[in-house]
């Protein structure tokens, strides 16, 4: 594939970062209703993320990034997904991907994926499949070997490929002929790579997080990581590419609160009882209203608050951590704060309709896609495992798991 070629700003600092984060958002603010009803890929949407030099903000310094720690990045997603959630899940893989890369890129890798990135590359997501727990379950295979006439092929099923479809690089875990996982970026329109707009859920459909299929692709015996040994060490991939989610779900309880106020200030009425006592000729006065909107920003601040002081965790840790107790306090920081802002972001969204009142659930409005964006997000990662780890770790001493989920 011939890359097309971008001029791509370098941001140099944080206010930088989140100043065209803030821009990007507003951009993309008018037509959020028509991307969740469509669910058909926002392709000027993602090639304007693309061309933001958001996607370069966590690359190193010594590759001409501005490496920028996460809780630069925590807030640029928290603000787009303030907006649209589904635009922000879209680099969460991207993300992670920089920072294996970053660990465990040779200087080759890294020289050409960094600087693809730098120019508006992004990185899709081919990590999942279904069926089997285990990395060793894994269907896809990378076969062959430098030498062979061949070379090195790539077959499998991928699914929930976040951001494949628009991507330059889909990064494709797999086994190779040892039974050994690696991690192989293959270009996005090689020989052999299908992906399909298959999504068909009720949220985050913007994502379009359909089916990739990998057909005998060549793949560059020069682009595949020993993606076993990331996990085999004190690590903190699990625990930033899981600060993107919590995020997320801060971004839409922000989002919701935000829409709600709005509705309640605007189109809701106060209810007739509140009328009736003189009250309230306003819903923006009803005292029910009032005391629910109050909780409820409290919990949303909270679940900000808590966002920002686990990244700030991870700041501290940075991507190579000291050692495992280091490890540990990074990835129980961010599962706290991504539990809890998963919760928050369901029950705002939820309450809103509660504050609003019938009027709300007109369909010209779309303020169900809160909640639907907020559950569909939190299902792939149970709220309850989060808080079983941050138990065990504070009552029992116990380090949580070392994979890529927290």
């Amino acid at each position: 594939m011939t890359a097309p070629v971008l001029t791509v700003p370098l941001l140099g600092n944080e206010d930088h970062a989140v100043a065209v984060a803030r821009r990007y958002a507003e951009s993309i603010a008018a037509g959020v209703i028509d991307r969740d009803r469509a669910g058909t890929v926002p392709a000027a949407e993602l090639a304007a993320l693309d061309a933001s030099g958001l996607l370069g903000l966590t690359v190193p310094a010594r590759h001409g990034g501005p490496e920028l720690p996460p809780s630069v990045l925590a807030e640029v997603i928290r603000t787009i997904a303030a907006v649209d959630p589904a635009i922000a899940q879209v680099p969460q893989a991207h993300f992670l991907y920089v920072d294996v890369l970053a660990v465990w890129g040779s200087p080759g890798q890294q020289r050409r994926l960094f600087g693809s990135v730098l120019s508006g590359g992004r990185l899709g997501n081919g990590l999942a499949e279904r069926g089997g727990k285990h990395a060793q379950d894994l269907k896809t295979r990378l076969t062959g070997s430098r030498g062979s006439s061949g070379g090195l092929r790539l077959d499998g099923r991928k699914y929930y490929c976040t951001g494949a479809i628009t991507a330059r690089w889909i990064g494709v875990s797999a086994l190779d002929d040892d039974g050994r996982l690696v991690l192989v970026f293959v270009d996005r329109d090689a020989p052999g790579v299908s992906v399909d707009d298959d999504w068909d859920v009720m949220g985050q459909r913007a994502t379009v997080s359909g089916t990739a299929t990998f057909d005998q692709v060549p793949v560059d015996p020069d682009l595949v990581l020993p993606y076993e040994r990331a996990f085999s060490v004190p690590q903190q991939l699990g625990a930033r590419a899981q600060l993107v989610h919590a995020a997320i779900q801060a971004g839409i309880a922000g989002g919701a609160l935000r829409d709600a106020g709005q509705f309640v200030r605007t189109r809701a009425r106060p209810f007739f009882e509140a009328v009736r006592a003189g009250w309230a000729d306003r819903a923006s006065d009803d005292p029910h209203i009032l005391a629910r909107f109050g909780r409820l920003a409290t919990r949303v601040r909270a679940a900000e608050e808590l966002l920002r002081s686990a990244a700030l965790t991870l700041d501290q840790v940075t991507l190579r951590p000291a050692d495992a107790g280091q490890a540990a306090r990074g990835s129980v920081a961010v599962a706290q704060a991504k539990a809890f802002a998963s919760e928050v972001a369901i029950e705002v969204a939820s309450d809103l309709f509660a504050m609003s009142g019938a009027s709300a659930a007109d369909q010209r409005y779309d303020l169900s896609r809160h909640w639907r964006n907020a559950r569909t997000h939190a299902s792939h990662d149970p709220v309850d495992w989060k808080y079983h780890h941050v138990g065990n770790y504070l009552l029992n001493d116990a380090a949580p798991p070392n994979h890529g989920q927290i």
